[in-house]
């Protein structure tokens, strides 16, 4: 048996303990399931607090059931980020003098693949850092080639069953990717603009109206001009023309409720191809769209007056409000506060822009999925996440899947020569269908889109276990067990794991989702790097250790609200580690691990109340890990350790070679380890090592410790014991109490008798 180092020094052992215990991270086959799916990190991505918190509290879950008996599977796996590699790939490649423009698709998705074989899945690194006991030779990548036949399958059964089509409509657009891109890509902020308030002549009249707008460059695709149905001001014009500035088109004057009388002149500019409600608005009525926006957000040449063709948006709205101000066309400008989207990528402001996209039809699926976590099939954890759920599920419109980038997968589709379209799982497939309708191979051309990272994602639970294979790990470990998330994700991850999960698998994907919270820093401020306060977990684990950081961030998740988490926090659960490291110091000084621990027969008052405190304690760990309260477990684990443990139990050892309570003091020290290593793996398998109890503590069975029945007199009994000794040491500690005093003191304990009067020197 080595001798344990004075100082508590993690840097020394973190690796070692986690290679050691690799093995014991795969799952077995026998037995009850417990699956965890990894929420599938990004190829790009680096561990940050938030991929902290979420894998600490997986990590907590995975070991637990793992102890219990279980045969566990925490799925990991890494998501290709279509958008995101392609952005890092392309500016790499930029930075070493490659014009990326002039490379063929083949070539980008050449140098992709590259690029993630050498340097793509860092993370993974970082999770094993964290300790994440997940067996990584199963990851999955989706985009690994079972994975993309998988991504095919379900894209051309969903096709042929109706639920997915092609259709020109409004998708958020990004003018620097020159892509569509998903709502969760977007950050809307805050900041000053203006309104400008712009005149447009009515026909057959000497008449003008004011339309406020804060984007005047989209007037030249305005399809109408609407005022509400109940506007006196304006009744008189609703059903007459009014003709566009600097152009020849005119437009009608229409009556429609989303003009709202409150707000500006109460008559509002219709352009269906630039705005969402105005898109409604005009399929209410019927109205042509015009885009006059290209892919790059420069003005289209054929919809705009000659002084503006060609021209970025920015400097087109410049020019055309110096046009309106001369043309005497500009009532008035009006400085405001407004909501802008940008892309949390590229940093542009994101245009609503009218393409021809792939849609799937989400309305049909979310029917079945509102159902089983209205039933309770589904639980959520806090239970008012299933109300943000309910929202969204029951107000869902067509989920654009289509991505105008090359890196991810090609949606499997095939266009004839004219217009024809053959959706098949494969290109041979394609041309047979084809061939039915005299169409040559040489006449297909694959669409070149490819689909939104979340669909391949959606299909996470059953395609990373073998589907569509009927595989026996499917078998066995579908549906998983718990899903641990944040908030953020439930639309874009979860609820469409739900939805394909039913349609696919004819069950749900998971019983429950644990939904934490965000982590802020230590005064409740979002983390970012304009703020200067984002906390790197990396550099907590290499100043503290990661078993300070785990213990910190599970202690803090208290569920609804969030985590304020700060460098103290973290010091703080390094000491407490620190003295579980010298609990183990003192034990192993009084040669108690020298023999080994076995059996015991407990027959003392005293051996018998830490036995029942630890089992006890044991029980309400179990049950609060179960309920998901990692707070209230970590409490327990420092509650038990400092309090009943070593300001107590230890103590007494100080002042009494008892072998029989030396004997149990190893016994429950052993076993206050395993109870804690889910939370503090590192050093609680360390030192189950160095003290000979075991390599890894997952694999030691459950000790049986001898317990007696004690009754509850006997536990009250001992636990006013304790209480009086606390007390008469809180008297010495606050009030100084003289040696004079001291004795006084001590005569109160007078009247205990055998066994614990022997004990009477810990208040020394």
């Amino acid at each position: 048996m080595n001798t344990l180092d004075k100082t508590y020094n993690p840097a020394l052992f973190e690796k070692e303990v986690y290679q050691n215990a690799l093995e014991s991270f795969s799952p077995t086959g026998i037995g009850r399931a417990f699956v965890i799916l990894m929420p599938p990190p990004n190829v790009t991505g680096r561990l940050h607090v938030g991929h902290a918190l979420t894998y600490t509290l997986q990590d907590i879950l995975v070991r637990y059931y793992r102890q219990s008996g279980f045969d566990t599977l925490w799925q990991p796996g890494i998501d290709h980020a279509g958008i995101a590699t392609q952005m890092v790939v392309s500016k790499k490649l930029e930075a070493d003098g490659v014009n990326v423009e002039s490379l063929s698709r083949e070539e980008l998705v050449k140098a992709i693949w590259k690029w993630k074989e050498e340097s793509g899945g860092e993370i993974f690194e970082q999770q094993k850092a964290l300790g994440c006991s997940a067996p990584w030779h199963l990851s999955r990548f989706t985009m690994d080639e079972e994975f993309c036949k998988a991504v095919n399958e379900v894209f051309v059964t969903l096709y042929k069953g109706g639920l997915i089509f092609r259709s020109k409509r409004l998708v958020n657009w990004d003018t620097k990717f020159k892509t569509a891109i998903s709502d969760l890509e977007i950050q809307t902020r805050e900041e000053k603009g203006t309104l400008w308030y712009i005149k447009y002549k009515i026909l057959e009249s000497n008449e003008f109206v004011t339309v406020a707008t804060t984007r005047p460059e989209t007037m030249f695709g305005d399809m109408a001009i609407a005022v509400h149905p109940e506007d006196d001001r304006y009744r008189h014009i609703v059903g007459k023309m009014a003709s566009i500035p600097y152009t020849d088109r005119i437009i009608p004057v229409i009556s429609d409720e989303h003009a709202d009388m409150t707000k500006g002149t109460g008559c509002v500019k219709i352009t269906p191809a630039h705005d969402y409600d105005d898109f409604a608005v005009g399929k209410r009525h019927g109205l042509d769209m015009i885009t006059v926006l290209d892919e790059e957000g420069h003005m289209m040449p054929e919809y705009v007056p000659e002084f503006l063709k060609g021209l970025y948006l920015k400097k087109a709205r410049k020019i055309l409000v110096e046009k309106f101000k001369e043309d005497d066309l500009l009532v008035k400008e009006e400085e405001i506060l407004h909501f802008v989207p940008y892309g949390d990528r590229s940093g542009t402001v994101i245009e609503p822009r009218l393409t021809n996209q792939w849609f799937l039809n989400a309305k049909e699926l979310s029917e079945d999925a509102i159902k089983v976590v209205e039933n309770g099939e589904v639980k959520f954890y806090p239970e008012k996440w299933k109300n943000t759920y309910f929202d969204w599920m029951k107000n869902i419109e067509p989920w654009c899947i289509s991505r105008q980038i090359v890196w991810g997968h090609r949606i499997p589709a095939w266009y004839g020569p004219n217009g024809e379209i053959f959706v098949e799982r494969s290109e041979e497939e394609a041309i047979i269908e084809a061939e039915k309708f005299g169409i040559k191979k040489d006449r297909l051309r694959q669409e070149t889109d490819v689909l939104d990272t979340w669909f391949s994602s959606a299909l996470w639970p059953f395609v990373t276990l073998g589907w569509p294979k009927a595989t026996k790990e499917l078998e066995k470990y579908y549906p998983t067990s718990t899903l641990v998330t944040g908030f953020d994700i439930i639309f874009f991850w979860v609820a469409r794991m739900i939805m394909m999960s039913l349609y696919f698998m004819k069950r749900i994907p998971f019983q429950d989702i644990y939904i934490h919270a965000l982590v802020r820093d230590d005064k409740g401020q979002k983390m970012s790097k304009s703020k200067g306060n984002v906390i790197d977990p990396l550099e907590m684990m290499n100043e503290f250790g990661t078993d300070a950081l785990r213990f910190t961030l599970a202690s803090l998740s208290t569920p609804g609200r969030d985590i304020r988490l700060g460098k103290e926090q973290i010091k703080i659960n390094r000491n407490f580690i620190t003295k579980i490291w010298n609990a183990a110091r003192f034990l192993q000084s009084k040669g108690i691990f020298d023999k080994g621990l076995s059996k015991l027969i407990i027959t003392s008052k005293l051996g018998n109340w830490i036995v029942a405190k630890l089992k006890k304690i044991q029980a309400e760990i179990n049950q609060n890990i179960r309920d998901y309260r990692f707070d209230y477990a970590a409490k327990n684990i420092q509650f038990f350790l400092r309090e009943e443990f070593c300001d107590f139990f230890i103590e007494a050892l100080k002042f009494q070679e008892d072998e029989d309570i030396k004997n149990i003091a190893g016994s429950v020290f052993a076993e206050f380890l395993k109870i804690s290593n889910p939370f503090i793996p590192f050093v609680t398998d360390h030192l189950s090592k160095v003290l000979d109890i075991c390599d890894v503590l997952v694999l030691r069975p459950d000790m049986d410790l001898g317990l007696l029945q004690i009754s509850e007199k006997q536990e009250k009994e001992v636990d006013d014991f304790v209480e009086l000794i606390h007390n008469i040491r809180s008297e010495k500690h606050i009030n100084g109490v003289d040696s004079e005093k001291y004795l006084l003191l001590r005569s109160r304990l007078d009247n205990w008798e055998g066994e614990l009067k022997r004990f009477i020197g810990i208040v020394r």
